[in-house]
């Protein structure tokens, strides 16, 4: 059961294996880009919250997380004590409410029951502004039952995707991180 609880336990016993201790270079080179600071972005599922981190040391103070974990909010507002108490949301990213004009996808659709994948496309519809768009990275390998993290393919993501949002991009990312090069794709979408 991949509930609260689990992810609890894992923070709580510092097993999160998927935490690279810093903001993801291949989101970097995205974030580096924006031409508006201004900007709301949420980042779900975020755990320790080294992008958010690196957003709002660039200004993007806009910038908010989400994660089911308490524990782990804890250690990013531990982490990160220059950033407002108000940026780490604790709760269910499928209840929450809100309108983004991004949302950061890094480890949170790979930790997912895959059966939650369509619900994930729905609820990203539902969260983001009219022109707003979803970005991050997503694994290329097979998707199997043992997980988290679940794999999948391209093909697999349009289909989740391409009723909802306009693929603007989603091709293999050429800025992984060592462990994870060659396994990962980018992608961006636009509502």
């Amino acid at each position: 059961m991949l509930d609260a609880n689990y992810w609890e336990e894992r923070y709580q016993a510092g097993q999160t294996g998927w935490d690279i201790g810093q903001a993801s270079p291949a989101l970097i080179a995205y974030f580096e880009k924006l031409a508006h600071k201004d900007i709301h972005i949420l980042i779900p599922g975020a755990g320790k919250a080294h992008d958010l981190s690196w957003l709002h040391q660039q200004g993007f103070r806009n910038s908010v997380v989400i994660d089911i974990s308490p524990t782990a909010l804890k250690q990013a507002a531990n982490l990160y004590p220059e950033i407002p108490a108000t940026h780490f949301i604790e709760g269910d990213f499928f209840s929450h409410n809100g309108a983004y004009d991004l949302i950061v996808e890094q480890t949170f659709f790979c930790a997912l029951s895959p059966e939650l994948r369509p619900q994930y496309a729905q609820k990203m519809h539902e969260l983001l502004k009219p022109g707003g768009r979803l970005m991050g990275l997503l694994f290329d390998f097979p998707l199997s039952a043992d997980g988290p993290p679940f794999g999948g393919s391209a093909a697999e993501y349009q289909d989740y995707f391409n009723p909802l949002l306009k693929i603007e991009h989603l091709e293999r990312a050429y800025n992984s991180i060592k462990p994870r090069m060659g396994r990962e794709l980018f992608f961006e979408l636009i509502k």
